[in-house]
């Protein structure tokens, strides 16, 4: 018998159906939105995975969540736990599930790679190639899918120069790429899709071993020939930065892109004043829910005390970042837009020891792409009314299926 949206348990607390339906633009979704308010660390069911799990939505709960060194992502491995999809999409034994000292010893080996002195060596790499893509689309003339023809394929050039993956195979990794973040994936699709992605990391890492370059693959296949890295960990590595890459940045950029351009009244004022950009960028990656459901949960290894509630050990935790940058204790107005917004940092890249290995990177090609489309573009535009654009549905992180535009 399907439960309703509020079922009591044995123990008495409500658990409250969280059935993670597919929104347009950015909406945001009223079941986090709501516990937020009322019910900031509330038990939920998610449309997956057995029993049910502690959301926990609010900024400083979230923070404390995050940073918890007693909160454990290694012992979700193996366990049905409570999940938006019905496969898990982070392997086993990378650095996304891993806990000090095995995630340090990880995220130490990519560090130089997400540093400011290699970002800054790639972000004139990426400046190039966005004029060169602007210049073909400004030949070709409007109207045109600017999430096709310029913010995805920046993207994945991006990707592809850092970890080392061949142009050629982009198209290949695409299909995965779309198949792991699927909702619609089961869990037997999803663990061949990982077999697959996996095998052809540990290919171009072999490879690398007798011929580096100049990029992330080399580098690891390197540490694992050290001895500092396994074999499965190093593909685990790939595979979470690769997707991240092609995925998350193109449809939060795209979104960027959409938002700006049905608030015209900030647009206009940040082309007037440029160097607002990076604090701009700040906002909107505040401001756009950019997923659909929670990520990656934690078990408790002990009795937690967050918000008024008690975590038992063994439970699971999950953390909605999207909601904790809607707390209207930290947040002045948070569900409205304001590009000239300071305060509190955003938690869109997370927080504690699993943030982001990647922020630097994203919120660089961020600002290159939305600075490189208000100079070239002027007259930017939608080409469709907002409310025909097609949104993606059925996928783990939020964005426009298309986004045509006009100038």
């Amino acid at each position: 018998m399907t439960p309703g949206p509020h079922e009591r348990t044995h123990h008495g607390p409500v658990v409250h159906d969280w059935a993670v339906v597919p929104l347009p633009g950015t909406d945001f979704d009223p079941v986090p939105h709501r516990l937020l308010h009322e019910e900031p660390v509330a038990r939920v069911r998610l449309p997956h995975g057995e029993g049910h799990a502690w959301l926990v939505t609010r900024y400083e709960d979230v923070k404390l969540i995050s940073a918890d060194p007693r909160m454990s992502r290694a012992l979700t491995v193996g366990r049905p736990l409570p999940s938006t999809t019905p496969h898990t999409l982070a392997p086993a034994g990378g650095v996304g599930r891993a806990d000090p000292p095995e995630h340090t010893r990880l995220r130490r080996l990519i560090a130089p790679t997400f540093g400011r002195r290699r970002i800054a060596a790639l972000r004139e790499h990426t400046e190039r190639r966005a004029q060169a893509f602007l210049l073909d689309l400004v030949e070709t003339g409007p109207p045109t899918d600017i999430a096709e023809s310029f913010i995805g394929p920046l993207s994945a050039a991006v990707v592809a120069e850092l970890l080392g993956v061949p142009a050629a195979d982009l198209d290949r990794v695409q299909t995965w790429r779309a198949g792991l973040l699927s909702h619609d994936t089961t869990a037997d699709a999803g663990e061949a899709v990982k077999r697959e992605i996996a095998g052809y990391f540990a290919d171009l890492a072999r490879h690398r071993a007798d011929r580096p370059a100049d990029d992330l693959i080399s580098e690891l296949a390197a540490a694992r020939a050290a001895g500092e890295l396994s074999g499965p960990e190093l593909v685990s590595m790939a595979v979470m930065l690769t997707l991240n890459g092609l995925d998350a940045v193109r449809n939060i950029v795209a979104t960027m892109v959409y938002v700006l351009l049905t608030h015209p009244d900030q647009t206009a004022k940040l082309r007037a004043e440029p160097g607002r950009l990076p604090r701009a960028v700040d906002e909107l990656l505040r401001y756009i829910p950019q997923r659909n459901g929670v990520g990656m949960p934690r078990i408790a290894t002990a009795d937690i005390e967050v918000g008024g509630v008690t975590v038992r050990a063994g439970e699971t935790v999950h953390v909605f970042y999207p909601a904790a940058n809607r707390d209207p204790a930290v947040f002045t107005d948070p569900d409205r837009l304001d590009l000239a917004r300071d305060g509190a940092p955003h938690l869109a890249f997370g927080h504690g020891a699993h943030y982001c290995a990647g922020a630097r990177l994203a919120r660089m090609e961020a600002e290159i792409m939305l600075g490189a489309l208000l100079r070239r573009l002027p007259g930017l535009a939608l080409a469709i009314p907002p409310e025909r654009i097609a949104w993606r549905t059925g996928t783990v992180n939020r964005g426009p299926d298309t986004l045509p535009v006009t100038w």
